[in-house]
């Protein structure tokens, strides 16, 4: 309503647009007339101030019929009456009406939103504000603790007695200061719920916006304002990480900093696994480069009692209260093998597959001369050294495909070809039996077979004499 300043207190009677002043309780009162200032502006004089207040609220509730809400609204502007007692009263009640049609406009009592001195918005009621800020705090905390620390009269149990899994707060509030004020506005100015809780969340009003310079990409304009690709994607939805971006076109790049941190203190009693260690043992049973699992280790187990501070939900310091170990871990132990292997061979050779025969002796084949011998028809197709040695050469070798070569040191080679893959490298040292690769059909090859050749101080021997 509007602000009236009085100095007398008078009934009186009037007829509008009559410049004749009689008085209602007193026929030897003086006449008297009213001032009418908008906002400290003189507009007219009538004879009651009855005049501008009966228009005012016609006015006013002309407005309210044409809006969908139940809004109660005032006139925005600061209107105030002066009187004046005089022999000879002039007014205009007309004009005072003529000049309030054209500078009165409508506005609502409501509630103002600041955070730490910085206004957010405006609310219909206090309880549309708080509401706002009770489902800002959902988002972070349960509901039930929501409504509990709204609660006036609520007092947290700090010495409460908890189980396995159980948590309770001990404190819930914003980490800044949030004000609510009334304060008069344009009711167009009035938030929802849902615009509330946006700019609550977004930290910010007005969107912050980038033209696309030349070579730019999401990436490095993603990166001048400290945001992530998925984050700019966010902010401009109608673009994809395989859009084209354009120079001069403009892209949202609005920081989100929330208006408001939710602050809380829990306490909550876990049961947490403890990882085991891992042990390694040397062992001369094996061979060096050899591992073996002598124990598998095992997980314990221990009951912590926390207490957490949170800032957003996110864990900003985790004090440890009391902790016990119900299980204790088993270590995981490894054993490494000591053990060398030699590098000159023993002179004796084992059949180099797992077993099989041979297809193809040494001898003329086909025209040619065939240097080695063809073994297949083996129960697993693993090659094996024939004898202790080191490989003098592991990879493609032409018409033999996959090769490798091993020098026994004692006057002996022996190679491997046409296999599939190559189990060992250039410069290795390998033991008798040990897997060099698999048996395959690589270079030129008619089949899935083992070629092996044996020579002796550089001259081809025949491999079967010497099994």
């Amino acid at each position: 309503m509007p602000k009236v300043v009085l100095t007398t207190c008078l009934s009186i009677g009037i007829t509008l647009g009559s410049s004749t002043v009689q008085a209602e309780n007193n026929d030897n009162e003086l006449p008297k007339v009213f001032h009418v200032y908008i906002d400290g502006e003189l507009i007219g004089s009538v004879g009651s101030k009855d005049v501008v207040k009966s228009f005012i609220e016609e006015k006013v509730s002309e407005e309210e019929k044409t809006r969908e809400d139940d809004l109660q609204l005032t006139v925005s502007q600061d209107i105030k009456y002066v009187p004046e007692v005089t022999f000879n009263p002039s007014y205009n009640n007309h004009q005072v009406i003529n000049q309030l049609k054209e500078q009165i406009s409508y506005s609502v009592q409501a509630i103002k939103m600041e955070i730490d001195g910085e206004l957010v918005g405006y609310f219909n009621d206090k309880e549309s504000a708080k509401e706002v800020l009770n489902t800002y705090m959902e988002k972070y905390l349960p509901e039930d603790v929501v409504e509990k620390f709204n609660d006036p009269d609520y007092e947290p149990k700090k010495d409460i007695k908890l189980s396995v899994g159980q948590s309770t707060y001990l404190d819930v509030s914003f980490d800044e200061k949030v004000s609510l004020e009334e304060e008069k506005i344009n009711p167009n100015e009035l938030l929802t719920h849902d615009q509330a809780l946006q700019l609550l969340e977004r930290g910010t009003v007005a969107d912050k916006i980038h033209k696309v310079q030349a070579g730019e990409a999401l990436s490095t304009i993603a990166g001048k304002y400290d945001l992530s690709v998925p984050e700019l994607l966010s902010l401009n939805p109608e673009m994809s990480e395989d859009s084209v971006i354009q120079i001069g076109q403009e892209v949202n790049v609005t920081g989100l900093e929330p208006f408001l941190d939710v602050v809380a203190t829990e306490e909550k009693i876990v049961d947490e696994t403890i990882d085991y260690k891992t042990e390694y043992k040397e062992t001369d049973e094996l061979y060096k480069g050899q591992t073996q699992v002598k124990q598998y280790g095992q997980e314990g187990m221990k009951r912590v009692h926390y207490r957490l501070t949170k800032k957003n939900g996110q864990v900003e310091k985790r004090e440890v209260l009391e902790s016990e170990t119900i299980k204790e871990p088993v270590n995981k132990i490894i054993l490494e093998g000591t053990k060398v292997i030699p590098s000159r061979g023993t002179g004796s050779f084992r059949w180099p597959a797992a077993g099989g025969f041979i297809t193809s002796g040494l001898g003329q084949r086909w025209g040619s001369f065939h240097k080695g011998i063809d073994i297949s028809g083996v129960s697993n197709r693993s090659i094996y050294a024939a004898d202790n040695g080191v490989v003098e050469s592991a990879g493609w070798n032409s018409g033999y495909g996959k090769q490798v070569v091993i020098n026994h040191r004692n006057g002996y080679r022996t190679s491997y070809s046409h296999l599939s893959s190559i189990n060992v490298s250039p410069g290795q040292t390998v033991k008798k039996g040990q897997t060099i690769g698999v048996m395959g059909s690589t270079g030129n090859s008619t089949g899935v077979h083992l070629h092996f050749e044996l020579y002796k101080n550089g001259a081809l021997q025949n491999p079967a004499s010497y099994f």
